[in-house]
């Protein structure tokens, strides 16, 4: 009987460590990859003048402070790519001696939630057993924050749109500790600084730097043209 018993446990275990093995996959590409982390290769050719507005902030959990925090972030990121002179919406017209903002990148915060029961990791980050040995197997509940972005890039003469995407960020509670690895030493600034050492963290930098390289993919060589 014992035999049996023994034999049908380590049945079960094969089970649901087979079915972990995507999930950890999905875990582990959340996370980033080294092109996410580096954003963008190096640069040192001419740049684009652009103009960031402010964002637009329709998610229920953040405030204008959070759309504030997330616009400097990005003010920054785009600066630091060495692509781009940035400029506020005030400032889109050129200045005596400053390059023109031939371009408008314009963002909405669609959704922000910095933690949403993931779960617990098992079968496809699923399964209810609370106890005993399945618990056990299963492992503690994630936790998950998220973003998503929309920027739109748009012709600053013309008004004309030039790309339009959406862009999601998001980690788990396993994955928080590397986040000080993406966008360089770029701090977290007033409205989103709570939310360092957390989750939120990692998946802000992983949305800011896909913004960068989608937003410096996405402008025509044409618009590069000031030293």
């Amino acid at each position: 009987m014992k035999k049996i018993f023994f034999t049908l446990c380590a049945g079960l275990l094969f089970f649901i460590c087979a079915g972990c093995a995507p999930f950890l996959r999905t875990a582990s590409h959340i996370s980033g990859s080294k092109a996410v982390f580096q954003a963008l290769p190096p640069y040192n050719g001419p740049k684009a003048g652009l103009a960031l507005v402010d964002f637009e902030v329709s998610a229920i959990r953040a405030n204008s402070g959070v759309g504030k925090g997330l616009r400097d972030l990005l003010a920054a990121t785009l600066t630091n790519s060495n692509r781009f002179y940035v400029t506020s919406q005030q400032a889109a017209s050129a200045s005596p001696g400053q390059p023109a903002s031939d371009i408008i990148v314009s963002t909405a915060l669609l959704e922000f939630e910095p933690q949403t029961s993931g779960g617990r990791a098992g079968v496809g980050g699923g399964g209810g057993v609370n106890s005993g040995m399945m618990g056990g197997l299963l492992g503690a509940s994630l936790n998950k924050a998220y973003l998503v972005l929309e920027i739109r890039i748009i012709d600053a003469q013309t008004s004309q749109p030039i790309a339009t995407t959406r862009l999601k960020g998001q980690a788990s509670d396993a994955s928080a500790t590397s986040a000080a690895n993406l966008l360089g030493a770029i701090e977290l600034g007033q409205g989103i600084s709570d939310y360092k050492h957390t989750p939120m963290e990692k998946a802000i930098r992983l949305c800011m730097a896909e913004a960068v390289r989608y937003i410096a993919q996405n402008i025509p060589p044409a618009y590069y043209k000031y030293r």
